[in-house]
């Protein structure tokens, strides 16, 4: 299945798309896509919803965040060994992991916005992990039997705040509008091989970054049980995976987002997302 929520921001109804790449307004089978119906019960459900009889969605409308309550957003850093490489850390021993803040959670083809005092902004497009079921101390093996399915996300980042000064890597991840996910939650039963997905991002229709998961250092399921040996994961929370090499912190001159530039964001089997780049002046939250 693929999951969606679309309308006016703070007003999104559930959906899905069907096989001939239709949306499916099916708010008459079910709320919301949220927590309570992201384990294996309540996908079961929605499964048995007859799409063809659902009302078709008008193909413009906007798209809002896949899942309506996420709680946490888990971020995994430095886990393809080309990015470590060009960002020029060290290949980490086990999985690096930091936060974004929850306000930070927009629709997959809202604008991202300049903060103030912003320098040095730039883009990541990651696999997203969106859990299913409450996850603790989970071993790998099992690992997958805790995840509701995949999305795609832009881990919009602005190196200055991450990097310089006190740095913080926290802090230079979660202003408004820098996690962008969707454009729906495909369930994991229609992936083949999470660990074989082809990932881009486009800037103005030219190629940034391009890479596949299998050369990730460390798979889906060691880090949903590595996250899980240090918190308690629940239904939708979000996990970004890391991000291929092609970051603007990494070229070679550095080169940072500026207004009016639009990301084009996909994954391979997960679909694209898009955002355009807004001054704060520009910016409706």
């Amino acid at each position: 299945m693929k999951l969606l929520r679309f309308g006016a921001n703070g007003n999104e109804k559930p959906g899905a798309m069907d096989e001939e790449g239709i949306i499916r307004d099916i708010s008459a089978h079910v709320k919301d896509i949220s927590c309570v119906n992201l384990d294996d019960k309540g996908l079961q459900a929605l499964n048995t919803v007859n799409l063809s009889e659902c009302p078709v969605v008008d193909p413009g409308t906007r798209l809002g965040q896949p899942v309506s309550d996420v709680r946490k957003v888990v971020c995994i850093g430095l886990n393809y060994s080309d990015h470590a490489k060009e960002a020029g850390m060290d290949i980490p021993a086990e999985p690096v992991l930091f936060m974004k803040a929850d306000t930070a959670l927009s629709g997959p083809n809202d604008n991202v916005v300049i903060p103030h005092r912003s320098t040095k902004l730039d883009w990541e497009v990651e696999l997203g992990i969106v859990i299913g079921k409450t996850a603790r101390y989970v071993d790998e093996a099992n690992a997958m039997d805790y995840i509701a399915g995949f999305c795609v996300v832009n881990d919009v980042s602005e190196r200055a705040f991450q990097i310089e000064g006190t740095g913080q890597w926290v802090k230079g991840k979660s202003h408004d509008s820098f996690c962008p996910f969707g454009p729906y939650l495909t369930t994991k039963d229609e992936i083949a091989d999470v660990q074989s997905l082809d990932l881009w991002l486009d800037i103005d229709g030219k190629r940034v970054q391009s890479g596949n998961t299998n050369t990730m250092i460390f798979s889906v399921a060691h880090i949903v049980s590595y996250v899980s040996q240090h918190m308690t994961l629940r239904a939708g929370d979000l996990i970004p995976t890391g991000t291929p090499p092609g970051v603007g912190m990494g070229l070679k001159p550095q080169r940072w987002l500026k207004a009016g530039e639009v990301m084009t964001v996909g994954i391979a089997g997960l679909g694209e997302i898009q955002q355009k780049v807004v001054t704060m002046d520009e910016y409706t939250a």
